[in-house]
């Protein structure tokens, strides 16, 4: 007999088909806003996955070609899927399972008593059978196109019918491997604790009994160094709460971290990730290239991008990412497009959306690997990454499907002094950076408020005067919040505007809301300067942006105008800060679509402006000669 837990898996599972159902068999006019903003559910939770039963056709069959991937040591290609079945029907579909047997001899022990499923582990990726022939449900046969990363083990592929509500194994195909399966791959570059050190985290299927990981890097052309890597990895015991925990759980691998240090300042250094295998041969990556940090304060051009909620996408059209994650890839490529411009990246939380389902961590850093290879690939926690019930989170909602920060945690490296606590400062050039973690107290007397305050007063602003305030929920000004627009997160903006006024923050940034909106410097809900596209002199209020259009579905904004909201957009997109050098800063939003500038401005000040007295941010002065 099944569990409560289960039945309550099945009854989400039943009205997440409903939704879906009618999203896709609505008028045209809901179809084309479902094809552009997205529908906001994990495309894999949508399967019933334990509910599958054996019903394998002895005419059906599922081929897969070629059965060697990446011959050419690439960890990426495609396969190409055959599909015939005798009995066929519009709702059939396509599953990619990895490891290849998933059937329910490799299910976990479970402590209920419900009837054990006879799969119990969620594919990596599906797709419709007809999504490639027409005339599918005619003829019976398809030919599907899928792109595979390499994750470390091999893959099979499987023919469902029924529908994703009521799935029945139809049949099974041969298994394709990666010539290399465990190699490393998707590295990952970071700030450290002091500005001139690198780290650079990779994934990889060897653990420290099998082979030591180490990074070959230097200057390029010069003499390479090797670094020893420490290694990582975390089980399914480790996550708090299904998915992750149940159907979403896949192995990770090992989770590998080097630390490059005493860096020159500008310069640019060659890099390759290496395992040296107890019989004494080793394994390489390619090789990747990155420049290093500038000294805290130096004089010259630096180019910031910063974006929150982008979420992964398929290139291949698989899982219905379009409707998931609509804008994730084109926010990608554009960056890929402007690397040589950009110096470094902030991802403000929400990093992918895997809501549980651990293969989709691997599948998003892949995505991003071309970005996160070549420079500082920033996150901050957000809901997604950390949210489960009795895990310590602020807020008491699984929106992490269970991982409750165990994947954000491990799987990227930030100079945290502790990575279960997500806030961290960090320095680049002439920016310092102040990174909280919305999904912990952050009001006043909790340890964050305090390292927060800390983190602002410690800034010599002579040499760092773009002081910048990073977190994934609005703890300041969003016009969606609310009915009159005046709130981000409850107690967020009393708790913290004091400060951001005290210290003088030029601009705070959130993601969590999937939109574009600027405010003008406000303070306690008032504009304290009117520009709009040009501000200097004195530093007086601080300028809210909420941008949160990284990829996933978008966001609308409340029927209240309020005065202090400048420009708004629900669109994809991404936000460039250029400091020219110490008293010229570059604002620019673009949209993920074109990469052209829809919302910019401009800040020119001098040094004194920065310490010059304004309400509620003036130092203490005595009339003591």
């Amino acid at each position: 007999m099944r569990s409560l837990s289960f039945l309550y898996m099945e009854f989400l599972a039943m009205l997440m088909l409903i939704l879906f159902q009618c999203l896709k068999f609505g008028t045209a006019t809901a179809a084309v806003v479902h094809a552009g903003n997205g529908d906001g559910i994990q495309p894999l939770s949508k399967i019933a996955i334990h509910k599958a039963v054996y019903a394998l056709h002895e005419n059906a069959s599922v081929k897969a070609l070629p059965l060697v991937l990446g011959p050419k040591g690439g960890d990426s290609d495609w396969v190409t899927v055959e599909v015939d079945c005798p009995k066929p029907s519009e709702d059939d579909w396509i599953a990619v399972f990895s490891p290849a047997n998933f059937n329910s001899s490799i299910c976990q022990p479970s402590d209920d008593s419900e009837e054990t499923p006879y799969i119990c582990s969620a594919p990596i990726k599906y797709k419709y059978a007809n999504d490639s022939n027409a005339e599918y449900k005619r003829t019976g046969k398809a030919l599907l196109k899928l792109q595979l990363i390499n994750q470390r083990e091999n893959f099979s592929f499987a023919l469902f019918s029924g529908g994703i509500s009521d799935p029945k194994l139809v049949a099974v195909s041969n298994v394709v491997s990666f010539v290399n399966p465990k190699a490393p791959l998707y590295p990952r570059l970071s700030q450290g604790k002091s500005w001139n050190e690198m780290t650079v985290t990779w994934t990889s299927g060897y653990n420290i009994i099998e082979a030591v990981p180490f990074v070959e890097w230097g200057m390029k052309g010069e003499y390479q160094t090797r670094s020893p890597a420490g290694t990582l990895t975390f089980h399914q015991n480790d996550m708090c709460a299904p998915p992750a925990r149940t159907v979403g759980w896949r192995d990770p691998g090992f989770i590998h971290t080097g630390f490059l240090k005493d860096l020159w300042p500008n310069s640019v250094y060659t890099y390759k990730l290496g395992h040296k295998l107890v019989n004494g041969s080793y394994v390489w990556s390619k090789s990747y290239t990155f420049k290093s940090s500038p000294y805290p304060g130096q004089d010259s051009l630096q180019r910031v991008v910063i974006f929150g909620d982008m979420g992964k996408a398929e290139r291949d059209g698989s899982n219905e990412y379009k409707n998931y994650q609509p804008g994730s890839l084109n926010t990608t490529d554009q960056l890929i497009k402007d690397l040589k411009n950009i110096d470094i990246v902030f991802h403000i939380g929400d990093i992918t959306y895997a809501n549980g389902y651990i293969s989709q961590w691997d599948q998003f850093t892949s995505q991003v690997e071309p970005i996160a290879s070549t420079v500082p690939y920033m996150i901050a926690s957000g809901n997604h990454e950390r949210d489960t019930p009795n895990s310590g989170s602020f807020y008491d909602g699984n929106d992490s499907g269970g991982e409750c920060g165990v994947l954000a945690e491990t799987m990227f490296y930030v100079p945290a002094e502790n990575r279960a606590k997500f806030w961290y400062s960090t320095d680049y050039g002439m920016f310092h950076f102040c990174i909280a973690d919305s999904e912990h107290d952050w009001r006043e007397g909790s340890q964050q408020y305090k390292f927060i305050e800390k983190c602002l007063a410690s800034v010599d602003r002579r040499k760092q005067p773009w002081l910048i305030f990073v977190a994934h929920r609005v703890l300041g000004y969003s016009s969606s919040y609310w009915k009159d627009g005046s709130f981000g997160e409850p107690m967020g903006r009393e708790s913290l505007q004091g400060l951001w006024q005290k210290y003088k923050v030029d601009i705070a940034f959130f993601g969590h809301v999937h939109n574009y909106e600027r405010t003008c410097p406000v303070y306690q809900g008032q504009c304290m300067n009117m520009e709009k596209a040009h501000y200097s002199g004195t530093v007086n209020g601080t300028i809210h942006v909420v941008v949160g259009g990284g990829g996933s579905h978008l966001t609308g904004f409340g029927p209240t105008q309020t005065s202090w909201s400048l420009y708004r957009d629900s669109d994809f997109g991404f936000v460039k800060l250029t400091a020219f050098n110490h008293s010229s800063l570059l604002f620019e939003y673009k949209k993920s679509s074109d990469g052209n500038v829809y919302d910019s401005f401009t800040i020119s000040r001098d040094y004194r402006d920065v310490l010059a007295c304004v309400h509620d941010g003036c130092e203490p002065t005595t009339l003591a000669s």
